[in-house]
């Protein structure tokens, strides 16, 4: 047997908690199956978890989310014996009376105590689950000390106070352990302290635990601290860590590579490996914005040797627009401007291209011929000449402009 839990759970947790570099998820998430079959409470809890979505297990794991079935399985959990699960089921909100009496154990309390044994013995999940008892304050329903067991307010805030500070030794022991998940609760507890008990923020701990997880070699971490230091405009160091996570199997990292390698921050420009790394985005994540977005600019302008697949463009850069992003709607614009990947329609080119608040020379010639020359819009030229002097140098601005002219009167029209 394992030397805190069973052998089968253990190995499974070093697969989806503590070792994630090794992209042996998959494995892990099958073993602890097994093993909640087989009737292993403890496996059973783990399981729940990996079924909860992103917030509670690592999204390089890409495992399913199924909320019912995840509260199906810490409800078995607790009728298998697994006091891991009766912690975790409190904060799940799935601890019902009638649950309560299905476990085998005296109290809350009991399962506590046991899970702080196995804590001290050195398992990271179950520190973190005993420092979640004090972040949360699960500790007045599972030690049953309310007000009444006080003689004042100010003694139960002080009882109160002093065991919610206990979540931070212990968070930081499961941080440490290989628990990346108790870093953001410790990260919450120092940024925001606990005003109700008069415990104050500690910002300067709160920001250096993104680089404690990174160096920890987190993946969700190395991503975070990259994130941290891109804001800050440390670019070179920020590559390096976007780069570490997008190896480690970070799912939003490869993106911030790819838009590293295009826009030249932190590394040497190089439009091919930009887009190297958003097709494997694209292929790892599916389509997202950004993704689709960049993807599809890229591969509309086809700039520095890289061949234009207009076609494909089109598809990426509409399903941004679709899901609400507007970052591409120059080009999106020009497409149906010109009729590139799709059909030539001024009136969707001029709905999109209206959107442009931003200096784009070509996006202000394809609207300014559009009102000038009457494109599927009523004719109006000097509208479509002081959008075409917008777009400044831009050479086929240069020479539309050459069309029109003004009159003694000072009226833009066309040349004869």
């Amino acid at each position: 047997m394992g030397r805190i839990f069973s052998d089968e759970t253990e190995l499974g947790l070093k697969y989806v908690c503590y070792e994630e570099r090794l992209k042996k998820g998959k494995e892990g998430f099958e073993i602890l199956e097994k093993a909640s079959a087989a009737g292993d409470g403890d496996a059973s809890c783990i399981l729940a978890r990996c079924l909860n979505g992103g917030q509670y297990i690592w999204s390089g794991h890409r495992f399913p989310v199924d909320e019912k079935r995840a509260e199906d399985l810490i409800r078995l959990s607790v009728e298998q014996g697994s006091a891991l699960g009766a912690l975790v089921s409190m904060r799940m909100g799935v601890m019902t009376p009638s649950l309560e009496q299905k476990m085998p154990f005296a109290s809350l309390e009991e399962a506590y105590n046991i899970v702080l044994e196995k804590a001290d013995l050195g398992d990271a999940f179950c520190q973190y689950a005993i420092g979640n008892v004090y972040f949360y304050w699960d500790f007045i329903s599972i030690f049953g000390k309310g007000r009444d067991s006080f003689p004042s307010v100010e003694d139960y805030r002080e009882y109160i106070r002093e065991n919610v500070e206990k979540c931070a030794e212990w968070f930081q022991k499961a941080f440490r352990g290989g628990m990346y998940l108790a870093g953001n609760n410790l990260h919450n507890y120092y940024a925001n302290g606990d005003s109700d008990v008069d415990i104050p923020p500690r910002p300067d701990l709160a920001e250096d635990i993104w680089r404690q997880g990174a160096q920890y070699g987190y993946p969700k971490y190395k991503y975070i601290y990259a994130e941290h230091l891109y804001e800050k405009k440390d670019y070179e160091e920020a590559f390096q860590w976007y780069k570490e996570a997008a190896d480690d199997g970070e799912p939003e990292a490869s993106f911030c590579v790819g838009k590293a390698y295009e826009l030249g921050l932190g590394v040497e420009k190089n439009i091919h490996k930009a887009l190297e790394w958003y097709e494997k985005s694209l292929a790892e994540n599916g389509m997202t914005i950004a993704t689709c977005n960049r993807l599809g600019a890229v591969l509309y302008k086809g700039t520095d040797g890289i061949p234009t697949d207009y076609g494909r463009a089109f598809q990426l850069l509409t399903f941004a627009y679709n899901a609400g992003s507007t970052w591409g709607v120059d080009c999106l614009g020009q497409m149906y401007f010109y009729g590139r990947g799709t059909r030539q329609d001024y009136v969707k080119a001029r709905e999109l291209l209206e959107k442009v608040d931003w200096n784009n020379s070509e996006a202000h010639y394809c609207l300014g011929c559009i009102y000038a020359q009457g494109l599927g819009v009523a004719e109006d030229i000097p509208k479509g000449v002081a959008l075409l002097q917008k777009a400044g140098n831009y050479t086929p601005a240069k020479e539309e402009l050459l069309k029109y002219k003004k009159t003694l009167f000072g009226k833009w029209v066309r040349r004869k």
